[in-house]
């Protein structure tokens, strides 16, 4: 699901329409290599590694080789690298709205992890995006 938002968000025609505000972003996530966890899957493309095995070994090394840190998301994925003690920063984007349905974030996360705010950043729409550290 949420590989077809991005391809969505990289096509052309979203880079093309003109003030939607999001060109540089699909631009970046078009180019940025990407990595895929999964245990179902047999190929991946649009840049795109797949990741199989010990997921913390597989992690670790990412984060050794990148040299400019992982950027994660999804449902599963943050929740079991959080478990793991392999997340150095969390990043969240606040929006201005309340929905009334979603995911919980790290819903059935076992240990407590308590954040240090690193850094905060408002936007005109009313978002604002915070950054946390975990303390330990």
């Amino acid at each position: 699901m949420l590989q077809q938002s991005f391809r969505s968000l990289a096509s052309n025609d979203h880079r093309t329409s003109g003030g939607s505000g999001g060109e540089g972003h699909s631009l970046t996530i078009d180019a940025a290599k990407k990595y895929v966890v999964s245990s179902t899957l047999d190929r991946v493309d649009w840049n795109a590694e797949l990741v199989r095995g010990d997921l913390g070994k597989a992690v670790q090394q990412l984060k050794r080789e990148s040299g400019k840190g992982l950027l994660v998301g999804g449902g599963k994925l943050p929740l079991a690298l959080a478990e793991l003690g392999l997340i150095d920063e969390y990043e969240f984007v606040v929006q201005p709205r309340l929905v009334g349905h979603g995911p919980t974030l790290f819903a059935g996360l076992s240990k407590q992890v308590d954040l240090k705010l690193v850094s905060r950043l408002e936007f005109g729409s009313g978002a604002v995006a915070l950054r946390y550290e975990p303390k330990r």
